[in-house]
């Protein structure tokens, strides 16, 4: 009895370690996991992905229906007449100031040329070929000079020397004087007038404004504001061409002052040359002293 229990342990010990290894060969053969470096990087975190841009909207322009380009194309020959005006005023008025500012920036600097050279000259006639032709001190000398050395007629021969060529300087300085002056009385007039130009504009304006009511029936916003605009507008041009009309006409005429002051003083010592030289060329002979 007892040997047959060793047996059957036996046969039980035996077939255990043959389930056993059988299943041990059926398992597959993993290989052990690395262990992480010590050196290696850390993993970095990922980045978050940006959201989806937008689809670009583009911008839409509107064009103002209110502006001078409208007034143009929707004016009649009475606001484009006006219109067209007013640019000539402006024109003209600002040539004018170029152009007079130009010429007084030449007249002070042959004020400068006459101080330093024209005094310094052993006779009026050397002064005279130091000047520059067509200046205003070189006509003004030639002036001078001519009417000394043509003193005769009988006509003539009544009135003094002195007389003479006092008369023969001031006119040619009233001549260079009427010459500053060209151009002034169109800057008065259109600084006086471009105003009032307007204002007939901005009455235009407001009687189209008057029409659109009338006939739409309603004062509604949309049927008011374009001739209104206008009417805005057009003051707005007429200021615009007054204004510097009025501010370079004041400032040139000051200018002119003092170019004339220049010339007077320049004519005054002329005639003091003049005189003293003819003077001294009438004067007799003194006796000798016995």
């Amino acid at each position: 009895m007892q040997s047959t229990n060793n047996n059957l342990r036996a046969w039980l010990l035996a077939a255990f370690m043959a389930v056993a290894g059988a299943a041990f060969a059926q398992a597959p053969a993993q290989p052990p996991a690395n262990p992480p470096a010590s050196g290696a990087e850390a993993p970095k975190p990922a980045t978050p992905t940006p959201p989806p841009a937008g689809p670009i909207v583009d911008k839409e322009t509107v064009e103002n229906p209110y502006g001078v380009e409208a007034m143009w194309k929707s004016g009649d020959f009475v606001t484009k007449g006006t219109f067209i005006i007013l640019i000539i005023m402006s024109m003209g008025s600002w040539y004018i100031m170029f152009v007079k500012v130009y010429e007084q920036m030449k007249l002070f600097r042959q004020a400068n040329v006459v101080t330093k050279s024209f005094w310094g000259a052993g006779s009026i006639p050397e002064g005279i070929e130091m000047l520059k032709g067509g200046t205003p001190f070189r006509f003004i000398a030639e002036s001078g000079m001519s009417a000394t050395e043509h003193h005769e007629g009988k006509l003539l021969q009544q009135i003094d020397l002195n007389t003479w060529v006092t008369m023969s300087i001031q006119r040619a300085v009233d001549n260079v004087s009427s010459r500053l002056q060209d151009g002034l009385a169109f800057l008065a007039t259109v600084g006086s007038t471009a105003p009032f130009v307007g204002l007939f504009g901005t009455v235009w304006g407001i009687y189209h404004a008057l029409t659109a009511i009338g006939i739409a029936g309603q004062a509604s916003i949309d049927k008011v504001a374009g001739p209104v605009g206008e009417a805005l507008i057009m003051t707005a041009f007429g200021l615009a061409v007054a204004v510097p009309a009025v501010l370079g006409y004041n400032w040139l005429v000051r200018r002119n002052k003092v170019a004339l002051e220049h010339l007077r003083a320049f004519s005054a010592d002329l005639h003091m040359v003049l005189m003293s030289g003819n003077l001294r060329r009438a004067a007799p002979p003194m006796p000798a002293a016995r």
